[in-house]
């Protein structure tokens, strides 16, 4: 790995979004080394990842410690160490369910990148800013992190395009405004398809399905949820979402009998989301009625 600091291991490449406990190990086997390295930009910036694989197991008292670990050395650091700091910081607030006190700390890191002239982590903070403002302000700035990161040159703000289109095709699927929705999801599933990881061609897959269904297209949805159905098949997997898909379009269809045994996986499935458990129990409760 080229190193982000001289020799040192580019950590950011260690990153799995899906695994942050072996995200964890990773960085916690590299604390040692980075501490007798005498980099202190380095090792700050380091512990700020790490703080956020422990945010992301939702372990955030001890994120908020790793974090104070590095803000004791931010005195002396670069402004880019600061920069992560306030974006790990918010974050961890947010994870946590506080996200008027993550808000000025996204808002601070916004300002700072635009300072420095960082498009990447300008529009970092722009989504995030995002996520936390109320429903009336959301979209305004999904847009202006987009705009960011389609006029940008630099390679880490437009590899944000995929999440944006994608964050703002669920803005417009919350506001009824389907056929713009569907447009971003498209535009996501080109961006995924460009970058080719299968795992996020997938799901971007499945939001272009989900469009197609909410605009009564419920042949087409159907079609696409069974070739993601069958390419799981093939590898012995299988998704409690895609099968919920395939249950409501066949529904919407009239065909309730093939319907019922999708909708019974998927609440197998499903009911061991523990997010769904805690926000969507309606949901839930929809696919047990549906699966009998």
């Amino acid at each position: 790995m080229v190193g982000i600091e001289g020799a040192l291991p580019d950590f950011d490449a260690l990153w799995d979004y899906d695994d942050p406990a072996a995200t964890e190990l990773h960085f916690r086997e590299l604390l040692v080394q980075a501490e007798r390295s005498g980099n202190t930009g380095y090792y700050a910036q380091l512990l700020t990842q790490l703080a956020r694989a422990q945010g992301l197991q939702q372990r955030f008292a001890e994120a908020h410690v790793t974090l104070d670990q590095a803000a004791a050395l931010l005195s002396s650091l670069p402004t880019v160490a600061q920069l992560r700091y306030l974006l790990e910081r918010g974050r961890v607030f947010n994870s946590a369910g506080m996200p008027d006190t993550a808000r000025p700390l996204f808002d601070a890191a916004w300002q700072l990148a635009q300072t420095l002239g960082d498009d990447g982590y300008a529009v970092d903070a722009a989504h995030m800013l995002a996520i936390v403002a109320p429903p009336a302000e959301k979209l305004a700035w999904e847009q202006q992190a987009l705009a960011l990161a389609e006029r940008s040159a630099q390679p880490r703000a437009r590899k944000w395009r995929a999440s944006l289109y994608n964050n703002m095709g669920w803005s417009y699927h919350e506001q009824g405004q389907h056929a713009q929705a569907l447009t971003l999801f498209e535009q996501a599933l080109a961006a995924r398809v460009e970058a080719g990881n299968a795992h996020d061609i997938h799901v971007a897959r499945w939001c272009v399905a989900r469009e197609l269904r909410a605009l009564g297209r419920y042949a087409d949805a159907l079609a696409v949820q069974q070739q993601l159905a069958d390419a799981l098949a093939q590898r012995g997997a299988h998704d409690g979402y895609v099968e919920e898909e395939l249950g409501e379009n066949l529904l919407a269809l009239g065909r309730e009998a093939e319907a019922q045994p999708y909708f019974a996986r998927a609440y197998q499935a499903l009911a061991q989301d523990a997010w769904l458990v805690d926000h969507e129990p309606e949901r839930l409760a929809r696919l047990q009625h549906l699966a009998m």
